[in-house]
Formats: C-alpha cells, sequence, structure tokens
C-alpha cells in the first residue's frame, strides 16, 4: 500500500518522501519481527482427530477501497460429528491504482475465490464433497444468483468466469463483523493475526443450521443498478422515423436503367401539371416515349437530391460560396470531401475540382460527380456498371464507373455489390464440402465371417460369341467390406431375375450376407449408357422383398454420391484393369468370360492389404486370400496327405489359429491403414432449410438447376452430408459434396425482408 500511494503521487526518483508515509514505513519495519512469533501447523488435521468422514472448503471474500482479498479455510468432520477448521491459503491484492467502486471490487474478490478454488481442488489430494464461497456484499449475490438481466463488460465477464467455476447455490452470505476476509481487505497488526485469522469464524466450528442465513434475491433491485444494461427505449419524432416518400420511390427499384426512366416520367407528369396551372398552351404530349434528354434530366435530379441527403452541410456550404462575393468558406477537414476539392456546377451537382484541368479528358472524366458509398441508388449503379462490362472484375467495374461518377470509398461499394452478385455466385461457386464421416461398423468390426458385409455394383457390357452372334454379358461384383475380397457374377442380362439369380449363386458359395450396401437402386453409377438405363429398369420392390425373406439388410447410398461407395468403386476399376490387359481384342465364349471371371477373382483376391517389406524375415503381407483359402495364393497343395487328415483335430485347430492370426494381423496392420482423412479434413457449416444451391450436373454450369433444401439428414457427429431439394421439376435427394451454397437461409430472409 505504501508503494501503490508513492506511485499514486507521481514523485520524482529525487523527491523527498511525505513525513505521513515516512511514518507508515517506520511502523510496518517495526511489525515485521514480531512476524517471527506467527505460527501455522504443517498438518491441517490434529493428532487426536477421528477418521474425517467430510472435507469442504470455505473461501471467504472482501473488499475495501484499498485491497481485496480472500481467505480459504478446510472444515473437516469425523464421524462422531467432531468439527475442525484450519487456514489453507490467503492471497490480498492492491486495488487498481484508478478509483473503482466498492461492488465491482467485491465483484473482484469473488472472482479471485473461485481461481483460488479451483488451485486448491487440483492440488489438494483430498476427497472434497462441496466449496462453499461467503460474501459480505449482497449486490454480489444478486450479480451471480441473476437470470436474466443484461450487464456490461467489466461484470459480465467476471460473472462469466464465476459460473463456469461455481454454482449460484454455493454462494452465501456472511455479516462484515465475521467475515475474515475483511483482515485480508484492511490489514492486521501481527498481534491480531490469531484466533478468527488462523481457524475461521466461530460459526464454521458449528453445525450448518447455526450458520449465517442466505439473502433473498430479489431481481427489482437490479433494475437501477449502472452495472445492468438498459434496454434501449425511446420515443422519435414521427417525422424522423418515417422514412420519406422520396426515400421509399429509390428504394423500390432494383435497376439503374428503370429508376431514372420512371422519375423521368414523374418529371414529365410534373411539368405537365405546372404547364396546365399556368395556363400554358404548349402541353406536353404523354403519349410520346420518353426521350434521351428527359432522361438525361431525371439522372441529374436523382445525383442532385442523393447529395443534398448525404452532405446536406458541404452543398449548403457550396451554394453559399457561389451567391456571395465574399471569400469562400472552406469545407471542413472531417469531411471526406475535403481533398478532392469540390465544386458546384450549374445544374446544382457536387463534382469533383481536382486537379486534372490540363489533362486531355473528356470534362465529365476530369470533374466526375461525387456520390456517398453507402446508398441504395450507388448500389443500383454498380450493379448496372458491373452488368453492363459482362460481370468483370471489381477494377474493371470501378474504372467504367469513374469516368462519370467518384463514388466515396468506391472500392469497398463495388466490392460489397460484387459480392452479392447472384449470377458471379453461380459462375464462381465452390461445391460444398463437409468433414469426412467416420467409417461405418460394417467396415471395421472384425471376427465375422467374410463377405458378412458386402458392397455390390455392376459392370460391362462384354461381348461373347453364341454360335454366329455376338450378346452382351455383364459383371456383378460383390465386395466383402471389411477384408476387401471379391467375388464376381456373370449377369447374362440387366433384369432383375438375372441379378437375383446371381445374387442367390454368391449366397451359395460365400454364405449368407448381413447388409448389402449398393449405389442408388435408381442411379447406379456404370460405365455404359446401357448399363445405366437397364438397371433403371430393375424391380428395386422384387428385390428387397427377395432380401427381407432371407434377413439381408439392403443399404442405398444417396444418388450422385458415388464416393460413398468408393470401396466397390475401387475394386471394379482393378477388375476393368485386369480383364483389358487380359482379354484385349478377344471375343469369348459363355465359358471362357466366366473362367477369366473366376482369374481375375483370384488375381485381385491375392493383392497384398499391407505394405511389402523389404526385409526377408519380416512376415508376407496381407492379403484377402489368408483368410478365404488360409494361404496367399491359389496354389496346388505342397504335400500329400492321407484319408485320416481330413478328420483330425489338429488339422482343425491349424485353420483356427490361420484364421485368428489373420484377424489379429488385420487388427494390427490393415486397419490402422484407414486412420487417415485423404481429404475433407474439416468441418464446415451445415446446410441448412431454406438454404439456397446449385446442383451440380453432367451439364455445363449456366444450365445447372437451382433447388432449395427441404430437409437435412445429419449423421450421429450432427454433420449433415446429404440433404432433401426442391428444384423447379421435382424433388430429389444429394450429397452436400455436388451441390454449390448461392445463398444462406438467413441472408434469403433478410433480403425478402428488405
Amino acid at each position: 500500500m505504501i508503494l501503490q500511494e508513492l506511485t499514486r503521487l507521481k514523485l520524482a526518483w529525487d523527491e523527498e518522501i511525505p513525513s505521513k508515509e515516512i511514518e507508515r514505513w517506520n511502523e510496518w519495519l517495526q511489525e515485521l519481527p514480531k512476524m517471527t512469533e506467527f505460527q501455522v501447523n504443517r498438518c491441517i488435521k490434529p493428532h487426536d482427530f477421528g477418521k474425517v468422514a467430510e472435507y469442504k472448503l470455505h473461501h471467504f471474500a472482501d473488499a475495501s477501497e484499498k485491497a481485496y482479498g480472500v481467505v480459504s479455510y478446510l472444515r473437516m468432520k469425523d464421524v462422531e460429528g467432531q468439527v475442525h477448521c484450519s487456514i489453507l491459503f490467503a492471497r490480498s491484492r492492491l486495488a487498481p491504482l484508478k478509483r473503482m467502486t466498492i461492488p465491482r471490487l467485491e465483484l473482484m474478490a469473488a472472482t479471485l475465490s473461485v481461481t483460488i478454488d479451483s488451485m486448491i481442488q487440483r492440488e489438494l489430494d483430498l476427497p472434497l464433497q462441496e466449496s462453499v464461497f461467503w460474501t459480505d456484499s449482497s449486490i454480489v449475490l444478486h450479480y451471480v444468483k441473476n437470470e436474466d438481466k443484461r450487464f456490461h463488460t467489466f461484470v459480465a465477464n467476471r460473472i462469466t468466469t464465476i459460473h463456469e467455476g461455481s454454482e449460484p447455490r454455493q454462494w452465501r452470505h456472511v455479516n462484515t463483523d465475521v467475515n475474515p476476509a475483511d483482515d485480508a481487505s484492511r490489514g492486521l497488526t501481527a498481534e491480531e493475526l490469531t484466533g478468527r485469522w488462523k481457524e475461521g469464524p466461530k460459526f464454521l466450528w458449528s453445525e450448518e443450521c447455526d450458520w449465517p442465513k442466505s439473502l433473498t434475491v430479489n431481481e427489482s433491485s437490479l433494475e437501477h443498478d449502472p452495472e445492468v444494461k438498459q434496454d434501449k427505449t425511446g420515443v422519435f419524432a414521427a417525422a424522423e422515423s418515417e422514412v420519406k416518400a422520396t426515400d421509399r420511390l429509390l428504394e423500390s427499384y432494383s435497376s439503374w436503367f428503370r429508376l431514372k426512366k420512371g422519375i423521368a416520367w414523374i418529371l414529365k407528369v410534373k411539368e405537365c401539371l405546372r404547364r396546365k396551372a399556368r395556363k400554358d398552351m404548349n402541353l406536353l404530349d404523354m403519349k410520346q416515349p420518353v426521350t434521351v434528354d428527359e432522361m438525361t434530366v431525371a439522372e441529374e435530379a436523382i445525383v442532385r437530391y442523393v447529395q443534398q441527403q448525404t452532405y446536406a452541410e458541404e452543398y449548403r456550404v457550396l451554394q453559399q460560396n457561389k451567391t456571395t462575393q465574399r471569400s469562400p468558406t472552406r469545407i471542413a477537414k472531417s469531411s471526406p470531401l475535403s481533398k478532392l476539392s469540390v465544386k458546384l456546377t450549374d445544374e446544382g451537382l457536387i463534382c469533383v475540382g481536382g486537379r486534372l484541368h490540363n489533362a486531355p479528358l473528356e470534362e465529365q472524366t476530369k470533374h466526375p460527380v461525387i456520390l456517398p458509398s453507402k446508398h441504395h441508388v450507388v448500389q443500383l449503379l454498380v450493379r448496372h456498371y458491373h452488368i453492363m462490362c459482362g460481370h468483370s472484375g471489381k477494377e474493371y467495374v470501378l474504372s467504367l464507373l469513374r469516368q462519370r461518377f467518384w463514388i466515396i470509398r468506391g472500392r469497398l461499394a463495388v466490392r460489397h455489390v460484387l459480392h452479392k452478385c447472384f449470377t458471379c455466385k453461380r459462375q464462381r461457386a465452390k461445391p460444398v464440402e463437409q468433414k469426412m464421416a467416420d467409417l461405418p461398423a460394417d467396415r471395421v468390426v472384425p471376427e465375422k465371417p467374410p463377405f458378412s458385409n458386402v458392397g455390390v455394383d455392376c459392370f460391362g457390357p462384354y461381348m461373347v460369341r453364341q454360335g454366329r452372334s455376338s450378346v452382351k454379358r455383364y459383371g456383378c461384383i460383390f465386395t466383402c467390406l471389411v477384408i476387401r475380397a471379391i467375388h464376381i457374377e456373370v449377369l447374362h442380362s440387366l433384369e432383375t431375375d438375372s441379378f437375383l439369380n446371381a445374387l442367390q449363386r454368391f449366397i451359395s458359395r460365400r454364405g449368407q450376407p448381413e447388409i448389402i450396401r449398393s449405389d442408388n437402386g435408381t442411379n447406379f453409377i456404370g460405365a455404359e449408357r446401357e448399363l445405366r438405363e437397364g438397371l433403371k429398369r430393375w424391380n428395386q420392390e422384387k428385390i428387397h422383398d427377395n432380401l427381407l425373406q432371407q434377413g439381408i439388410d439392403w443399404k442405398f447410398n444417396p444418388p450422385r454420391a458415388s464416393h460413398m461407395g468408393g470401396s466397390w468403386e475401387r475394386q471394379i476399376r482393378t477388375t476393368r484393369k485386369v480383364l483389358n490387359a487380359v482379354m484385349k481384342q478377344q471375343v469369348l465364349n459363355d465359358e471362357g468370360l466366366t473362367t477369366l471371371m473366376c482369374l481375375v477373382e483370384a488375381i485381385i483376391n491375392g493383392r497384398p492389404l499391407t505394405i511389402t517389406s523389404d526385409d526377408a524375415r519380416d512376415a508376407e503381407p496381407l492379403t484377402p486370400n489368408h483368410l478365404l483359402l488360409l494361404r496367399s495364393k491359389n496354389a496346388l497343395p505342397p504335400d500329400v496327405f492321407q484319408k485320416h487328415d481330413l478328420y483330425g483335430r489338429r488339422r482343425w485347430r491349424q485353420i483356427q489359429y490361420l484364421a485368428d492370426l489373420f484377424w489379429h494381423r488385420w487388427v494390427k496392420e490393415y486397419l490402422p491403414s484407414l486412420q487417415q482423412r485423404q481429404k475433407w479434413l474439416k468441418e464446415t457449416r451445415n446446410l441448412e432449410e431454406g438454404d439456397i444451391v446449385l446442383i451440380i450436373d453432367n451439364l455445363p454450369r449456366n444450365k445447372w438447376l437451382t433447388g432449395r433444401v427441404i430437409e437435412t439428414y445429419p449423421g450421429k457427429d450432427k454433420l449433415v452430408r446429404s440433404v432433401k431439394l426442391k428444384h423447379s421439376t421435382g424433388i430429389l435427394v444429394r450429397p452436400v459434396q455436388k451441390l454449390c451454397l448461392l445463398e444462406e437461409a438467413d441472408s434469403v430472409l433478410v433480403n425478402h425482408s428488405d
């Protein structure tokens, strides 16, 4: 306190210290040796105290004009009901040099007590039941227990800290006379540091029913508190609150040309009525269209009105300078027009004076008309030039504008308009991205038989000989989602029955799967147009009923979401690659194609799933065949076995061991390789109902449809990866990666209300 007081006096280093401060310093030096007599037990629990049944922390906070402090006590209660309290921690801080109100200092003390409570609970290795916070400030209790009032920044930040570290029910009121923190805020002599300071107030040694009663919080007491944000209410004159009729007229137009044409007609009607009032025989012909001169007059009238509304003081000064012979009055330096050497033309327009009088430019380019940046008319003007130059960039639009108009902070105004241009958004909008989802359980859960969870897709066609003619055959690939093994069946046609027969052959050989995943039934991704059209003719209901009878769950990906079926789409690519390398230009018969498909299946199932090591001592890379065939390749038996080996338990145990070994290596070597996301790494804004989006299609961008989101499908992590859209021709479902966000729902509502 002494040092702070000297700092407040702002004494120079060679100035003499006041005698009053010297006396306080000497008194403090005399008290200092007496502190050697102050002792505190290092053990907070007395030796004769029984088994502790309850630990509680009690924090007392108080503040004065000079300082604020906190003292914390540990209250212990044994199984017999005996109570003991001992001081744990105390801290005091000086009040800031800048004078503060007592309620603010009390609030700072309360915030400090919450911080100390958090620190003690981290460091103290005891089973603490509860923390109780005591303050003698009723205002602080009102702040802490308030639920509906909003405070200014200083109080709001500290109330937030208090609510994060405590609950309102933990706060209680204590009288100043029995508050030990009062000693920390006002100070004690060395002789007074006994009794209450070390052991806490007497009521802590009593039962809780004898503690001071909590104050009843009355919310009405905060209504006139200066720290509470008051609702902004006021009464405005009708002339100020009501938008002028001319402003409403200007804001009702969305095109610069239509605005000029509308104002031209108004001025034409006005002039016609004036002539009638003067009984002028030379009346205007209202049946004639608006002329170019009338459009020019309308433009000058619009610009003049905007300048008079925005730069009223500058306009008054320029008019005064033009009509008087005295020395001209200067425009204020704070005005945005002060650096432009502005002048008033004969038409009553404020133009740039500038310093390009000698430049070989047109008069309107040397002295462009001044306009503000934030006005509806300026937005229409910028939009007009933006469309006129073919939706070019900011600098080009600004260069065209400055040939006739000088917009204050023009780049900002142009950028603001270009940012809202819907046509530019359509041309430049990027597809929506969302963080890649976690792999589903049917791809990462081991220990199930192969082909328990499969993905299915079709590919082809392939030509085969049948007599003297050639017919088309197709491939149907079943991919095990866990071990990435494949099974290929040949389809003789794209009819529903042909697929069901292939599915039955697959089930008979590989066992019945639990889950089948595929692309959307009406939109399979195929390489050939004929394949896509054939798959659309499949009877999905018939296939679903067949699978339902067998207890198989068939799950479809959203339309156009080929990336969601990447595990089997990649296998089709590998299959095509092997087939093209083996078949070349040959035409096979049905038997040859079936044999070839089996050969391709064996080759792909023998590919490594893990990295091939260069060290000969390492195990061979893991392949799907390690579980399907219990060896890496389709090889002949390495030895001659006896008939009784077929029934030996040792052989069965060996097979079980090899299967367990496969799954052990699969979990350790292959599964971690799926951990990393290759793209879509960050969470982004979810699409919401009402958002306007552009639907990506296999067409030029100008022909993409625009739709509105009517329903979202969030995943388990609350992230939306597919939505339902409504567009001009119907309703469809699309993944977010096939959409470009044009307008958010909130901005759409704002624009509509405007």
